[in-house]
C-alpha cells in the first residue's frame, strides 16, 4: 500500500481549521472555529471561505442539500447552504454547549450538547426535540449514524458510548479502559461502531449489542482525536498530539502515518468525493491523504 499526501492551505495559521465533511457538491466543507468561517474547497484546489461569524465547529451534509454546524461556545446549530446562506437555530436548553453532530436515518440532524447532558434532534425546518440522558457531567461529544437505525454517541467523560433510537431510548455502553475519553466515533465497513479514546490512546469497536474491543496505539500519547471509515475498507484517524494519521482494520492492525507537517495539529477526518482522506488541520490547512495498494 502506498500513501501520498499533500496539504493545502486554506487560512492563517489563528482560524482554526476543525470540522470536514464531503458535501453534496463534490467539494470538502470545513469550519474555522477561532475566525467564524465556514469554508468550501474542491479537490481541484478552489477555495471559498464564507465569513459566517460565531464559532463553528463540528459540521455534516445534511439530508436538505446543505451543510450543518454546530457552534459550541454560541449554543447554536447553524445551516449553511452550497450558496453560502447561512441560518441558525437555537436549542431549548440555553448553554447547551453543542458539539458533535450528524444527519440521521429519520430525516433529522441530530447532535450532542455537552454542558446539559443531552441528545438533541432538530428538523431541517428547525424544530427542535431534546433527550436526557442517564448519565450527569458525561460530556456527550461525537455522534454518528449507526448500522441498526440508532445514533451512536460518546460520553467523554463518562468513558463510555452510547446509543439512542430516534424515539429517545437511550443504552450506555461502558468502555473496559479506566479514563479512556473517547471522542470521534463513526460507523465501521464491518458493522460495527469504532471510536478513539484520546485519554488511552487507544481504538475501540463496539458492536451493535454492546461487545466492545480495544485496541491500543504504538504510541499510547497520542491523543487520537477524530475516526472516520475509508474508501479502502478500513479506518482512519488523526493524531492530534503526534500529527501523525492511523489506519487500522477490521481485524485491529495499526499503522501510521507522520504529517508532512510537525505541530499541525489535525482534527476532524472525512472521506473526500476524490476517494482519498481529508483531515483539517489547525496550523490553517487540510491534508489529502491517498491510498493506493
Amino acid at each position: 500500500m502506498t500513501i501520498t499526501q499533500h496539504e493545502h492551505k486554506v487560512s492563517g495559521p489563528g482560524a482554526g481549521p476543525y470540522g470536514i465533511t464531503a458535501g453534496p457538491d463534490g467539494a470538502l466543507w470545513f469550519t474555522l472555529v477561532h475566525e467564524g468561517g465556514v469554508g468550501r474547497f474542491t479537490p481541484g484546489g478552489e477555495l471559498t471561505v464564507h465569513a459566517v461569524g460565531g464559532d463553528p465547529m463540528n459540521i455534516a451534509a445534511g439530508p436538505d442539500g446543505a451543510l450543518w454546524f454546530t457552534e459550541f461556545q454560541h449554543h447554536r446549530i447553524g445551516r449553511i447552504t452550497v450558496d453560502g446562506e447561512v441560518t441558525r437555530f437555537s436549542p431549548p436548553s440555553p448553554e447547551a454547549g453543542p458539539v458533535g453532530i450528524c444527519a440521521g436515518p429519520d430525516g433529522a440532524l441530530w447532535f450532542t450538547e455537552m454542558h446539559t447532558d443531552r441528545v438533541g434532534r432538530v428538523t431541517v425546518d428547525g424544530a427542535f426535540t431534546e433527550f436526557a440522558l442517564p448519565v450527569s457531567g458525561g460530556y456527550p461529544s461525537m455522534i454518528c449514524a449507526g448500522p441498526d437505525g440508532a445514533l451512536w454517541f460518546t460520553l467523554n467523560q463518562a468513558h463510555a458510548v452510547g446509543r439512542i433510537t430516534v424515539g429517545g431510548e437511550v443504552t450506555v455502553h461502558p468502555l473496559p479502559t479506566e479514563a479512556a475519553a473517547p471522542v470521534g466515533i463513526c460507523a465501521g465497513p464491518d458493522g460495527a461502531l469504532w471510536c478513539v479514546e484520546i485519554g488511552a490512546g487507544q481504538v475501540g469497536r463496539i458492536t451493535p449489542d454492546g461487545q466492545v474491543s480495544e485496541y491500543p496505539l504504538p504510541d499510547r500519547a497520542a491523543r487520537p482525536h477524530a475516526i472516520c471509515a475509508g474508501p479502502d475498507g478500513a479506518l482512519w484517524f488523526t493524531e492530534w498530539g503526534t500529527s501523525r494519521v492511523g489506519r487500522i482494520d477490521t481485524g485491529g492492525r495499526i499503522e501510521v502515518h507522520a504529517l508532512p507537517t510537525a505541530g499541525a495539529e489535525p482534527h476532524a477526518i472525512c472521506a473526500g468525493p476524490d476517494g482519498a482522506l481529508w483531515t483539517a488541520l489547525e496550523v490553517g490547512a487540510l491534508a489529502r491523504i491517498a491510498v493506493r495498494p
